[in-house]
C-alpha cells in the first residue's frame, strides 16, 4: 500500500494544476476506501476548491476515475517496458515482467483498482484497456502493456507455441497476473510453511501455460 505524505498538498492547485490535484486526490481516495468511497466534493473538498470547480476538468466522478485509470495503464506499461528492456536472459527479463505487475498492483492500489473498475465515458479520457500506448515523456507513444508481454514471449520462446497464437498465450499471462494480485491484495492468497510466495506462484503458473503450450496443450 502507498504511504501518502502527511496532509494532502494543494499547493498543486495554487499554481495551476488543479487537474492533477483532482487526478491525485482520486487516485489517494480509491487506494484508501475503494473505489465506490468517495465523491466528487470529497475531492474538491481535500483539494480547496467548491465543487462546482472539478466541471472545468471532468464531467462528472466516472471522468475523473476513468483518468486515473486511464494513468495507471500508462504507468503499468512504463514498467513492463523497463523490465522487458533490462539486462540479462529473455527468461530473466520475462520473470522481471511478472514481478513488476505484482509491484505495481501492490505499490499503486489506487491507480489498480481504478484500472479494473472505471468505466468509459463518451466524449472524456476515458479508462485505457491493458493494451493502449504508454506515453514518453515527450509525448510519443512508448509501446504498451499488451505488445511488450507478446513480445517477451516471443522473445524468451522463439520456437514459437506450434498453432496457438502468442497472443492467445498472453492473454492467459495476463488473466493468471490479475488473479494472484486481486488475491493478495484481498488477503486471500494462502500463506504457510512451504507455501510459494505471490512471485514464485506467478512464476510457476507461467511456466505451466508456456510449457502447456509449447506441447500443443493449450
Amino acid at each position: 500500500m502507498r504511504h501518502w505524505r502527511g496532509p494532502f498538498d494543494r499547493q498543486g492547485y495554487h499554481h495551476g494544476n488543479l487537474k492533477e490535484a483532482l487526478i491525485e486526490a482520486a487516485q489517494r481516495f480509491i487506494a484508501e476506501r475503494g473505489i465506490g468511497g468517495f465523491t466528487l466534493a470529497d475531492a474538491a473538498k481535500l483539494v480547496g476548491v467548491t465543487p462546482a470547480a472539478l466541471y472545468r476538468h471532468f464531467r462528472g466522478r466516472d471522468a475523473l476515475v476513468a483518468e486515473v485509470a486511464f494513468r495507471g495503464y500508462d504507468e503499468l506499461a512504463k514498467r513492463l517496458g523497463r523490465a522487458l528492456q533490462s539486462d540479462g536472459t529473455a527468461l530473466e527479463r520475462f520473470t522481471r515482467m511478472g514481478e513488476a505487475y505484482l509491484a505495481f498492483a501492490e505499490q499503486e492500489p489506487g491507480f489498480y483498482t481504478a484500472m479494473f473498475s472505471a468505466k468509459p465515458t463518451e466524449g472524456e479520457a476515458s479508462c485505457s484497456p491493458f493494451w493502449a500506448k504508454a506515453v514518453e515523456s515527450g509525448g510519443k507513444p512508448a509501446g504498451n502493456a499488451f505488445d511488450f508481454l507478446v513480445k517477451a514471449l516471443a522473445d524468451t520462446f522463439p520456437e514459437g507455441f506450434q498453432t496457438v497464437d502468442a497472443r492467445f498465450i498472453a492473454i492467459e499471462v495476463w488473466a493468471l497476473s490479475h488473479g494472484i494480485a486481486t488475491l493478495d491484495a484481498a488477503g486471500q492468497l494462502p500463506k504457510g510453511p512451504g507455501l510459494p510466495d505471490k512471485y514464485e506462484l506467478l512464476r510457476a503458473g507461467v511456466l505451466a501455460l508456456v510449457h502447456g503450450a509449447l506441447k500443443g496443450k493449450v
